[in-house]
């Protein structure tokens, strides 16, 4: 994949998630309608939490030479950071802010700077390009689980 197709994919993230919850109401993106999993609101918070995370690893690699960057834990956040308390719209317009500053970065790098690595914590090296990669899936992996909600909820 070329990087401005890497690039065009990552913005273009935000606007997919707001897509998969457009029309819902508070009392549908609170529902947990499928046991032991989240509700659209946690899965929200949840990709909101990690936004900021991964553009500090992706700046760190930028930025730094070969930075150690820690793991965090997905279950811990949602525990801990009032995500029932949360306003879905705050949430997705800090996504959307976080990827246009990203997408800005990324446009003003040479090629070889998405070579760039971090040393995650579990995960060992990892190239900007990877990091960006993973990001970039990650809302389109909770957008099918926000899909399946909305289709029990009816």
């Amino acid at each position: 994949m070329s990087t401005a197709d890497l690039i065009a994919n990552y913005l273009a993230g935000p606007d997919q998630l707001k897509q998969a919850v457009a029309g819902m109401t508070p009392e549908q993106l609170r529902s947990a309608p499928i046991p032991g999993k989240w509700s659209t609101q946690q899965v929200i918070c949840h990709l909101a939490d990690f936004e900021p995370v991964y553009a500090d690893r992706m700046k760190r690699a930028i930025a730094d030479h070969e930075p150690t960057v820690m793991s965090g834990d997905p279950d811990s956040f949602a525990a801990r950071l009032a995500y029932d308390q949360r306003d879905v719209s705050e949430e997705l317009e800090l996504i959307a802010v976080v990827r246009n500053q990203m997408g800005r970065i990324f446009k003003s790098l040479c090629p070889e700077d998405f070579e760039r690595r971090v040393i995650h914590s579990e995960r060992g090296p990892l190239a900007l390009s990877t990091l960006i990669t993973d990001i970039t899936n990650h809302i389109p992996h909770h957008v099918r689980f926000i899909e399946e909600k909305r289709k029990a909820i009816g």
